[in-house]
C-alpha cells in the first residue's frame, strides 16, 4: 500500500492518495482542497503515477475534509463514501455549512454510507472502517495492517476538538481507548499535522495519558 500526503486548504488538512502497488487502484481520503491549483496538483499526481481512482472517502463530514469532493467526483466519476451519521453534512445542508465557514466549494451528497466493520477495498489493498466518534458523530478511522488514518480523532500530541454541536467528549474518550489498544507499530496518518505512530501517542500524547 502506497500513501502520498498532500496538505491542502486554509485549515491545512491532510489529504491522502492511497493506492495498491500491484493494481494501481487508489482512493482519495479527505480531499479538503478549496482551490483549483491544489486540485490540479493532486490530479496530476494521479495521472503521473497511472493510478485508477476508485473511491472518495471522508473520515468525517466537516467541510475542510469534504469541500473537494465535487471536483474529484466530476473528474473521475467515483462514489463518495462517508459514515451514515455524518452523511447529513454533505449535499444541500453541507453547502450551508461550507458557506458559513467561508469555503467556496461543497460536497454533493454521499453515494455509499459506511458503518463499523465495513471494508474499503481497492485492488489488493483493504482498509477496515472503525467508527471513532467524538469530533463528530460519524467520525471514522481507516485501519490496515501497518497504517491507520485517524481523521480528526487523533493527532500527534493532540486530538480533534469536542466543542462542536455534534461533538462528544464522552464518545471521544471511548474512541481514544479503542485506538490506544491497537498495535504500537501502526503508522498514524492524521487529518492535520505530522505523521506519528500509535506507540508514540500512547507514551507521549497527554490526551491518551489522560485516559
Amino acid at each position: 500500500m502506497n500513501v502520498q500526503m498532500f496538505t491542502v486548504g486554509g485549515l491545512l488538512t491532510n489529504c491522502y492518495i492511497v493506492s495498491c502497488e500491484q493494481t494501481k487502484e487508489a482512493i482519495i481520503i479527505d480531499p479538503g482542497f478549496d482551490e483549483r491549483l491544489e486540485a490540479e496538483k493532486i490530479f496530476r499526481h494521479l495521472n503521473e503515477e497511472s493510478l485508477m481512482l476508485k473511491f472518495i472517502v471522508n473520515t468525517h463530514g466537516h467541510p475542510d475534509h469534504t469541500c473537494g469532493n465535487n471536483a474529484v467526483k466530476e473528474k473521475f466519476h467515483v462514489p463518495i463514501l462517508v459514515h451514515e451519521h455524518d452523511a447529513h453534512m454533505l449535499g444541500e445542508k453541507g453547502k450551508k455549512i461550507a458557506e458559513f465557514f467561508g469555503f467556496h466549494n461543497f460536497s454533493p451528497q454521499a453515494d455509499i454510507l459506511l458503518n463499523e466493520g465495513d471494508n474499503v477495498k481497492f485492488g489488493n489493498a483493504l482498509l477496515k472502517v472503525m467508527h471513532t466518534p467524538g469530533h463528530s458523530r460519524g467520525s471514522i478511522s481507516l485501519l490496515s495492517e501497518k497504517e491507520i488514518f485517524t481523521g480528526d480523532t487523533l493527532f500527534m500530541g493532540s486530538i480533534g476538538r469536542v466543542d462542536f454541536p455534534e461533538s462528544s467528549e464522552h464518545d471521544m474518550k471511548n474512541s481514544l481507548r479503542r485506538l490506544a489498544q491497537l498495535p504500537e507499530h501502526l503508522v498514524v496518518y492524521p487529518g492535520h499535522g505530522p505523521v506519528t505512530t500509535i506507540g508514540k501517542e500512547k507514551h507521549a500524547n497527554p490526551f491518551l495519558q489522560w485516559l
